[in-house]
């Protein structure tokens, strides 16, 4: 019977991949569990079974009195004098009980308890597997789809691919193998949760490790990754080495290598780029295959005041591209944009030449407009004049837009001057309507980090 027994765990602890000594306290624990229902309920008795020989052993702790109230609590001097010579007064000791049989009712306790620490043994094995596994790639068998989420088998355990993490238009069938990254791994009541995704960016990343042996020599780095999954996708690459050409290396001889990695994503069409630590270098080369002219990096507008833990304000660029690579540099539906955007990080204003020649234009005459404007406000002389265009107030409207407070630390006025300034530029605007388009653009709050504009 105990040979069986030291078999049968042997066996269990094969199959279920758990540790010998967790079934052998599972069991311990069921026994002690059984024996209650035999024995009645008693905290101070322990069961051991022999590791090599599967014998049995019960053991019930008690304390060392006089006189003996509770004979299942306690034992007298001399009883434990005959246990162990050295005992004394209010010493603990365990005394060895013969074992009882177990009625049918005790048994089946027994076998529930065994069952559920089975069960709770091999969930942690597979959270303790796993969890390791986050931010890796895995590969699964297509068990069942359940309302377009796909439950995958792998090995011992189970996965989702949930919707939302599926590449638009692939179709998955029960069998189909499948490669896919583990986004997370949770404990649940149900057992470990396994979350899967074929878009996460990371997806991108592990595949050119898989398929790029200098990525996975470290020869080539994988700085950052932006995607619109199953349809285009941005990798910015950098070499640790200047004889190795990261580009290159990453397409393969007449485009092999990338074309297996497309393939796996549906045909998805894949940019390499070049990282940069330059900022303007990076965005140019980011926005190809549009050719880029020049790239002026802005200083990000201030943060809002109020709620904390706000993230700070997206630095910005703007860009400045050749007409005929305006449609180009932003791409359909502004994909091309929104992807080096999201590669760098940094929001993107791109504007044509001509844009950028129609706008400097448009700020002379205003500024000359401006000038004449705010001269004939209480006679304004050059000098104040030149110190309100410095600080960017060169019209009566933005000179009302700023207010006192603003208009007294660029001019140095008192009080009462920058009051009647204010009221003159005021004053003029009321008697100089201003264009629907001039509104629009004193009324425009400021641009909320949008990935570029067209």
């Amino acid at each position: 019977m105990n040979r069986e027994l030291l078999t049968v765990i042997q066996q269990i602890a094969g199959e279920k991949g758990i540790d010998k000594e967790v079934l052998f306290e599972a069991l311990e624990s069921a026994l002690l569990s059984a024996s209650k229902k035999t024995m009645g309920a008693a905290d101070n008795v322990r069961m051991h079974l022999e590791r090599a020989t599967g014998a049995l052993k019960v053991y019930q702790r008690k304390r060392v009195v006089e006189e003996v109230a509770d004979p299942k609590l306690e034992i007298s001097l001399a009883e434990a004098k005959a246990l162990n010579p050295e005992a004394e007064l209010d010493d603990e000791l365990e005394q060895e009980l013969a074992p009882k049989e177990f009625g049918r009712i005790a048994a089946q306790t027994a076998k529930q308890v065994i069952l559920q620490r089975v069960r709770e043994a091999e969930r942690e094995g597979i959270y303790a597997e796993f969890i390791g596994k986050e931010g890796q790639l895995v590969r699964g068998i297509v068990h069942r789809i359940e309302k377009r989420n796909v439950i995958m088998e792998m090995g011992k355990a189970e996965a989702v691919l949930p919707e939302r993490e599926q590449i638009p238009g692939e179709r998955y069938n029960p069998g189909d193998r499948v490669r896919a990254y583990v986004v997370e791994v949770k404990k649940s009541s149900k057992g470990p949760q396994i979350t899967l995704s074929r878009t996460h960016p990371g997806y991108l990343a592990r595949l050119f490790e898989t398929e790029i042996p200098e990525v996975q020599e470290g020869i080539v780095v994988v700085k950052a990754v932006a995607r619109e999954p199953g349809e285009r996708a941005k990798v910015a690459v950098a070499s640790t080495k200047r004889d190795v050409d990261p580009i290159g290396a990453c397409v393969g001889l007449r485009g092999t290598r990338i074309q297996v990695i497309s393939r796996d994503l549906r045909g998805e069409k894949i940019d390499i780029v070049e990282w940069s630590y330059d900022a303007a270098t990076f965005v140019a080369r980011a926005l190809s295959p549009a050719k880029v002219s020049s790239v002026t990096l802005l200083e990000a507008p201030p943060a809002a005041p109020g709620e904390e833990g706000q993230e700070p304000p997206q630095p910005a660029v703007l860009v400045t591209v050749p007409d005929n690579q305006l449609s180009l540099a932003i791409g359909k539906k502004g994909q091309n944009a929104r992807l080096a955007a999201k590669l760098t990080g940094l929001r993107i204003d791109i504007k044509s030449e001509s844009e950028i020649e129609a706008d400097r234009v448009r700020l002379e005459e205003e500024m000359t407009e401006g000038r004449r404007a705010l001269s004939e406000l209480l006679d304004a002389t050059p000098a104040l004049v030149d110190k309100l265009v410095g600080g960017g107030l060169h019209s009566p409207a933005l000179v009302v837009r700023a207010g006192a407070e603003r208009v007294m630390e660029l001019t140095g006025m008192d009080e009462k001057g920058t009051g009647e300034l204010v009221a003159a530029a005021q004053d003029w605007l009321d008697r100089h309507p201003a264009r629907p388009e001039e509104e629009a653009e004193l009324a425009a709050p400021a641009d909320d980090g949008g990935a570029a504009t067209e």
